[in-house]
């Protein structure tokens, strides 16, 4: 049946709303589809080309020994670590990151984040990269996924990378929010699957000319004009055209120069990547920054894949987990060489004012030291680091309690992150994306806004 009261025509010039959607079926007899819709909508969504680096600190770092130190406070809360001076005089770090507080002017920290979730890994994952805690069976899409369905590939480069591997096992046996949920898998990230810090470093998707053979390319040739042939029998089959589109973008990143030369860390001068760090988080930085300059819109770096018999930010102080001490042996230098280096490589070459970057973790550490010499999850409270991309340094947003246990002034949520990151790149956060059943499903929850003081 074709509605004529509505109370407000579509337009297509200044977004839809829910309500838009209610009149789907009598747009469908003049010829607009609802996919046609969500087309426009994303047409309009994008204002600006801010590229984004999404830095996931699996294991969740202690805000108490990192970027909200309390050094007043006794000493079974003040932890092992001293605060240094930066180059902001009201800005002070841990001395675990003796290069980024030479940089604290190009970045800024939010020290009240929380959420009221299950203080699990698994639920943090979901919502510092969606926006949203997964429930009754829908899983979001991570910000990157969303990019790509927005703005999709250029220069025959991926839209969304993630590095060096997804996250695996950590302990919740759920979605860990880095794919492209109820958006479909076209809009899945480019998984590398490879460490880019070893010395044959080798991307296999990617197949250059010197041992790519002519009969491998002439089968992969021939393979493409079957899925041509079945297409044009299965035209209205959606699961033929997803095929189509993703051999398309496959075959387009496998035979692109550009894709081969964004990859191929060996050509950066060997100074520069010792400084970037050689191992998997460091190399990560470089090779995000590589492919950014190349096309890649969104690149997402797990700095580790698990938080079991692995050295990570998950301190609880035994086995299987981490001690204390590795924030100031490991993964404090790691995080400090690779991100101080990846703001001074982008400023020197002009692009940290084009490129967001969001270190994260996905909850904080108790304030009081448990008998094991560690600390435990923490989901009251903890500290994010949001630089470039319009982001102005040299800030702190929020303020915690004296033991860094509860934010006092100006608490933030996950899914205010994520619309910070959108609206810096530009993403109008009024946009509406094609749910299950084609329902109308916000970019962000309806009310949630950018943090201001940041932008």
């Amino acid at each position: 049946m074709v509605r004529v009261d509505a109370r407000r025509p579509v337009h297509f010039c200044d977004g839809l709303t829910r309500r838009d959607f209610l009149h789907v079926g009598s747009l469908a007899a003049l010829g607009v589809t609802l996919p046609s819709l969500f087309q426009l909508k994303a047409a309009g969504a994008v204002k600006k080309d801010v590229n984004c680096i999404f830095l996931f600190l699996v294991g969740g770092p202690s805000q108490l020994d990192t970027f909200d130190m309390k050094p007043d406070a006794p000493a079974e809360i003040r932890g092992p670590y001293k605060p240094i001076k930066t180059n902001c005089p009201d800005i002070q770090i841990s001395e675990i990151f003796p290069n980024l507080a030479k940089h604290a002017d190009k970045f800024s920290i939010i020290r009240t984040l929380h959420h009221k979730a299950a203080g699990v890994h698994d639920t943090g994952h979901q919502m510092m990269q969606t926006g949203r805690l997964f429930q009754n069976g829908m899983e979001h899409p991570h910000a990157g996924c969303v990019v790509s369905f927005l703005r999709g590939s250029h220069d025959g480069m991926p839209p969304h990378v993630l590095m060096p591997r997804p996250i695996g096992n950590t302990g919740g046996n759920m979605p860990h929010g880095q794919n492209a949920g109820f958006l479909g898998k076209s809009h899945d990230p480019f998984i590398l699957n490879e460490e880019p810090d070893k010395p044959d470093f080798k991307v296999p998707d990617l197949l250059p000319p010197d041992y790519m053979s002519a009969v491998r390319i002439d089968r992969r040739r021939k393979l493409r004009d079957l899925v041509d042939q079945s297409v044009q029998q299965m035209e209205a089959t959606p699961d033929a055209r997803l095929l189509d589109e993703n051999f398309q973008q496959a075959y387009t990143l496998m035979s692109s120069a550009n894709a081969r030369e964004g990859f191929d860390l060996s050509s950066e001068p060997a100074v520069l990547r010792e400084a970037y760090g050689m191992n998997k988080f460091g190399q990560s930085c470089l090779l995000a920054r590589r492919l950014l300059e190349r096309g890649v819109r969104f690149a997402t770096i797990n700095m580790f894949e698990t938080v079991f018999n692995e050295i990570t930010w998950d301190i609880h102080g035994s086995a299987p987990f981490s001690p204390i001490e590795c924030y100031q042996d490991l993964v404090g230098p790691m995080l400090d060489h690779g991100l101080s280096t990846l703001l001074e490589d982008l400023s020197q070459r002009g692009m940290l004012e084009t490129t967001l970057i969001v270190a994260m973790g996905e909850f904080g550490r108790t304030p009081k030291i448990n008998p094991a010499g560690g600390r435990d999850h923490w989901p009251q409270v903890w500290s994010v680091l949001m630089a470039g991309g319009g982001i102005q340094g040299g800030r702190v947003v929020g303020k915690t309690d004296d033991i860094a246990a509860y934010p006092v002034e100006r608490p933030v949520t996950p899914a205010e992150v994520v619309a910070t990151a959108y609206h810096c790149l530009g993403i109008d956060l009024e946009t509406e994306l094609p749910g299950p059943a084609n329902r109308p499903i916000p970019i962000v929850d309806y009310g949630v806004k950018p943090i201001l003081e940041l932008v």
